[in-house]
């Protein structure tokens, strides 16, 4: 649906679910996708099925190893116009079991590692005068955490709210857009436990006034448009993609 020809787009996650949806429809739209994945193999294997990809192992947990991975990815092309930040985990602890090596974990992951690709490609984006910038949180971060994702995971991810907003308000006058999707309960491996829970499942679908969870593809909609061109003059938008749970 996108126009992406020309273009080469980082995707962090793009090994599977949303991730892999997003690479799709950027090599759909004829642009080369870059997928960063601590999951090499399975990178590997949707580069091989999808094509216009190529392949970098990055660890989200190691910001020593992003800024290498980032660094190397930006000297092996021409140019790089995008970055999607979709790699993340869930922390499913009720807060008051949640111990420092959980929080920290689902930070550094979400949060720092977030930061961090962003942080390595901020000065890329200045002198090559513009770039467009999507993350992807949670409608957790909006509304504190749910039955999936709790306290940990809420905190990340209005984390990245705010880092996007910010990064928002200081890039524009570089040309750099930044913009997030908050999608609610998708069907993705990260969700299988939940989807496998017949009661919980039913109560986080009850929960969203469509009556079902999302598929990955209909949450990549959303990222591509914020990472086309189809958004020009959007920046700083936390856009829902949730069924109407958050309604703002």
């Amino acid at each position: 649906m996108f126009d992406f020809t020309g273009k080469t787009i980082l995707v962090t996650g793009g090994a599977q679910g949303i991730g892999k949806e997003t690479v799709r429809g950027i090599v759909n739209g004829g642009g080369h996708a870059v997928i960063l994945d601590i999951n090499e193999q399975g990178a590997k294997a949707t580069a091989q099925e999808l094509g216009g990809c190529s392949v970098y192992k990055m660890d989200l947990s190691n910001t020593e190893n992003i800024r290498e991975v980032m660094a190397k990815v930006l000297a092996d092309f021409d140019r790089v116009d995008g970055l999607i930040n979709v790699g993340g985990v869930i922390s499913k602890v009720p807060f008051q079991e949640i111990s420092d090596a959980e929080w920290d974990r689902t930070l550094r992951i979400n949060l720092t590692g977030t930061f961090t690709t962003c942080s390595a490609i901020y000065p890329y984006f200045i002198e090559k005068k513009g770039g467009r910038i999507v993350n992807v949180s949670s409608v957790a971060g909006k509304i504190g955490g749910g039955l999936l994702g709790t306290a940990a995971y809420a905190t990340s991810k209005a984390g990245v709210n705010g880092l996007t907003k910010a990064i928002a308000k200081e890039g524009g006058k570089y040309g750099i857009s930044c913009n997030a999707v908050c999608p609610s309960f998708t069907m993705t491996s990260m969700t299988q436990s939940l989807a496998e829970d017949a009661e919980k499942s039913a109560k986080v679908i009850g929960m969203i006034p469509l009556g079902r969870a999302a598929q990955p593809e209909e949450i990549a909609q959303m990222i591509l448009f914020f990472a086309s061109d189809a958004a020009s003059f959007v920046n700083g938008e936390i856009g829902d993609c949730d069924g109407g749970i958050v309604l703002d």
